[in-house]
């Protein structure tokens, strides 16, 4: 079968691969889109994303759709369309027994931060776990199918900020994880919805999604004290320092995006002097689940979805998603 492999820093290619066998609690999928994360950016682009870092040939790709090809118990029907929750969950721990997401020993699809690493599905075919599958609505495309698990992100995000309904929203970063919390925000009931960019061109997908202001740092500026919630999905330290001043007192701030390891730049005075809630959020526990069904319900969300390529075009895939001002969601069409 063909792949997209990442053996280090700039060094990829479509290769082949064997066709890959299952066990009695496995379903192999025939993978039809995959999206591109920051992660899988990360991987290519710098070799490492973070501390994790490209050791040995790793297939990227966490966001899928696809349909079943073979279930040797016969559970899902060949041609049955789905889309998958991404982790493999640890050892649970005191206190997170109810948040599988956080345990630790876990491990996520497309993933140098286990040895050997964890394969993702930008492969023409992926075996997967029963307990993986999430069924697809039959008015739910497989090309929209991929935006589950980026949508999962955001809708978790929120619930972590303790829900958006009647509450005036920040949302700094208007990439494709920012464009996610846009939409997400808007279909559950925030009053208002600000997004925050340096590019134009970002900041008029985020109208396209939900944002009711858009304010382009460098240019505008961002209100003080003005918001109930912040979601900071850019991951620069600059805008985390920016989020503490925009929201108001007693306020929350969500920090979506990753920062990487080490020390950072943060001034952090106005969250002692107007009790800010400094809240981290890291992917999900189910909230996929709840993002299959809002995008089944909610069509026009395709349009975070800016560009869609073929499998042999991946290194182009991966160029046009770095490039902030041309793109939102990328996807590879890989069958």
């Amino acid at each position: 079968m063909k792949a997209f492999v990442i053996n280090g820093k700039l060094d990829g290619s479509v290769s082949e691969l064997p066709d890959p066998t299952l066990a009695q609690d496995e379903v192999r999928i025939k993978v039809a889109y995959v999206g591109i994360c920051g992660s899988d950016l990360h991987y290519y682009f710098d070799g490492a994303n973070g501390a994790f870092v490209v050791e040995e040939p790793l297939v990227p790709g966490h966001e899928l759709s696809g349909t079943v090809d073979e279930d040797p118990s016969g559970e899902f029907a060949p041609g049955t369309r789905v889309t998958l929750h991404p982790a493999t969950f640890g050892v649970s721990e005191k206190g997170i027994e109810e948040k599988p997401h956080l345990w630790p020993k876990g491990a996520y699809l497309g993933s140098a931060s286990t040895h050997p690493h964890t394969q993702g599905a930008m492969s023409e075919f992926f075996v997967a776990k029963k307990s993986m599958i999430r069924l697809l609505p039959e008015n739910l495309s497989l090309e929209m199918a991929a935006l589950a698990e980026p949508l999962g992100v955001a809708i978790h995000a929120i619930n972590i900020g303790d829900g958006v309904k009647g509450k005036d929203v920040l949302v700094s970063g208007s990439g494709p994880i920012g464009l996610c919390v846009i939409a997400a925000a808007k279909i559950l009931g925030a009053a208002t919805i600000t997004a925050t960019d340096i590019l134009p061109s970002a900041l008029k997908r985020a109208g396209d999604v939900g944002a009711t202001t858009t304010i382009q740092i460098g240019k505008d500026t961002v209100p003080d004290s003005a918001f109930d919630i912040v979601f900071e999905c850019s991951a620069a330290p600059v805008a985390i320092s920016a989020s503490f001043q925009s929201v108001r007192r007693a306020g929350i701030v969500v920090q979506v995006g990753m920062l990487g390891a080490g020390p950072q730049p943060i001034a952090i005075a106005p969250l002692i002097s107007k009790e800010i809630q400094l809240r981290g959020t890291f992917r999900f526990n189910d909230e996929i689940t709840d993002a299959v069904k809002m995008l089944a319900e909610n069509p026009w969300m395709k349009s975070i979805v800016t560009h869609e390529l073929s499998l042999n075009d991946a290194i182009e895939a991966f160029n046009i998603a770095k490039d902030a001002e041309v793109s939102g969601k990328v996807l590879v069409k890989v069958n």
